[in-house]
């Protein structure tokens, strides 16, 4: 973890920045997650980055568990949650496997581009599941990297590939199609009741799934 962490910690500082291309992918991933969200849910935003989702959905719901494994990323995120005077949002420099949280401990768990970067996924879906309640939802989206994407940008991911390959970049790169991902949530157990392929210069792959 401390590598990908050091890697996580020194892309923070321009996080927002880099992402602002794909805000529309960004905003109507939250959007559609806000559809599924009800007053009296415990939320699990893993992976929450600088905490844009999480301060976004936090007046929707009882309580966010926003964690990510970049103590910068989560200071930011902190901030902004300040900032929007948010104050039902717990933050954490962790990951999913924290053995403080247990089994069946969340109503909704988000994991929103995650999925391409974790070295096992077929492990993450399964703790994923383990802490849902029973019919708890899963929400994620996904870039696909072997879907539709604008010259430039597949010549930039081609690129952020090589670098993960070489050990520049120390987290893997996955090249999943949206079939893939479907079959990895079934696979995992869950039962998919929404999908929607999402696409401004590069695809990525919207799906919501109960357990």
């Amino acid at each position: 973890m401390n590598k990908s962490k050091e890697f996580w910690d020194s892309a923070s500082k321009n996080y927002d920045k880099t992402e602002e291309r794909f805000e529309y992918i960004h905003s109507k991933s939250r959007e559609n997650t806000k559809k599924y969200l009800n007053r009296s849910n415990i939320v699990l935003d893993y992976g929450c980055g600088t905490g844009t989702t999480s301060c976004e959905i936090a007046n929707l719901v009882k309580e966010v568990h926003a964690i990510d494994i970049s103590s910068k990323m989560i200071a930011i995120a902190k901030r902004k949650a300040v900032a929007t005077k948010v104050e039902n949002i717990n933050f954490s420099q962790t990951d999913i496997f924290d053995t403080r949280y247990k089994k069946e401990s969340f109503d909704v768990i988000l994991a929103f581009n995650m999925l391409h970067t974790v070295a096992e996924p077929q492990v993450v879906l399964q703790k994923i599941y383990e802490l849902l309640k029973p019919e708890g939802l899963f929400i994620s989206v996904t870039p696909c990297l072997r879907d539709k994407m604008a010259f430039l940008v597949n010549i930039q991911i081609q690129f952020v590939r090589i670098l993960s390959k070489i050990g520049v970049i120390p987290i893997p790169i996955r090249r999943l199609k949206s079939s893939e991902l479907d079959d990895l949530v079934v696979n995992g157990g869950f039962q998919t009741i929404d999908t929607e392929k999402l696409y401004k210069g590069a695809s990525s792959y919207f799906v919501v799934a109960k357990k």
